[in-house]
């Protein structure tokens, strides 16, 4: 089995990807929030997040959103896997732990 090493250029491009799409979908009050419950640590730096995924789920990362459900920050993630297909995933902002995977 090949290993997939994450490469910075695509962490690099899904940050700025984010920077892009993460006011477009958020009213300027959630991104203050959400800037703010990273500096208080409840939510991991997506930075910090990326390679694990990438490691599981090898691919191109297309779309990136945070969002706050149930109480909780979720990263949610779209990339295209390896095969070419889509994969979708909800990640926990706080413990990086991968909630639902669709497409895999």
């Amino acid at each position: 089995m090949r290993k997939h090493k994450p490469s910075p250029g695509k962490t690099a491009a899904a940050l700025a990807l984010v920077a892009l799409i993460w006011p477009l979908g958020a009213g300027a009050g959630d991104h203050d929030r959400a800037r703010e419950a990273r500096e208080r640590g409840d939510i991991k730096p997506l930075e910090d997040i990326l390679p694990g995924i990438s490691r599981l789920y090898p691919g191109d990362i297309v779309k990136v959103e945070l969002e706050r459900e149930d109480g909780r920050w979720i990263y949610e993630i779209k990339l295209i896997g390896k095969d070419g297909r889509l994969v979708k995933l909800d990640v926990d902002a706080r413990s990086a732990e991968i909630i639902e995977a669709e497409g895999r």
